[in-house]
């Protein structure tokens, strides 16, 4: 499984399907909201963490397509599937690789770009814990996107039209989570609904996912 997950992350950079594009585009994002909306930095305070959560999910869908992609156009997916690793286990190794690629690198850099769209102080704090808590669920929603969408030809955005309903209660909660955060109010009702979507993502989903590769393999 440690070779399979180091396989992969190194797949992803020298690919530049993970790292480098989801950085880029969540910084291009927070860069033209403030020119888009104007530089008051009341209404760009009260919009920061809806923003910022935005372009973290977007960020995440760009390299949703590639997760099974390369396997699959070079037959190692043939060859992953009759490994004595569980196909369950091959896909939850396929999302954190993912989540280390694409997720964890924007959770380190959303309070840096929350500056630039003015940030309540008390935002900084939530905004790396809603999306800590909420990104693992975007990377293992989207492996069951990519799974049901490996080998259609230009299934990229079939893959978006699948995925991106499903993340919207993920990125209502997150963002609530770190609103609220921003402004002083409680945050245990949206926090614990995030982390519920969270753990039942990854708990269920990599059942799915395997299932779906199975039929998609035969």
């Amino acid at each position: 499984m440690i070779s399979l997950l180091m396989r992969d992350l190194r797949l992803a950079v020298r690919a530049g399907g993970g790292f480098g594009l989801g950085l880029a585009f969540f910084l291009i994002v927070t860069v033209l909201v403030p020119l888009g909306v104007g530089p008051e930095t009341g209404l760009l305070a009260k919009i920061a963490p809806g923003i910022l959560w935005i372009g973290a999910l977007l960020a995440c869908l760009l390299s949703l397509d590639r997760i099974f992609a390369l396997d699959w156009e070079d037959g190692s997916l043939d060859l992953l599937a009759t490994a004595p690793l569980p196909m369950e286990g091959i896909v939850s190794i396929k999302a954190l690789a993912h989540w280390l690629t694409t997720g964890l690198p924007l959770v380190i850099v959303a309070p840096g770009l929350g500056v630039l769209l003015s940030l309540p102080q008390g935002g900084y704090f939530w905004i790396v814990v809603s999306l800590l808590l909420g990104s693992p669920a975007l990377s293992v929603i989207g492996t069951f996107g990519a799974a049901l969408t490996v080998g259609l030809k230009r299934g990229g955005l079939l893959l978006s039209l699948l995925v991106l309903p499903l993340y919207v209660p993920t990125l209502v909660f997150g963002a609530e989570v770190a609103r609220r955060g921003a402004e002083g109010f409680a945050v245990q009702t949206p926090l614990l609904m995030l982390a519920g979507i969270s753990f039942g993502a990854v708990a269920l989903l990599p059942f799915a996912s395997a299932a779906v590769l199975r039929i998609n393999l035969r």
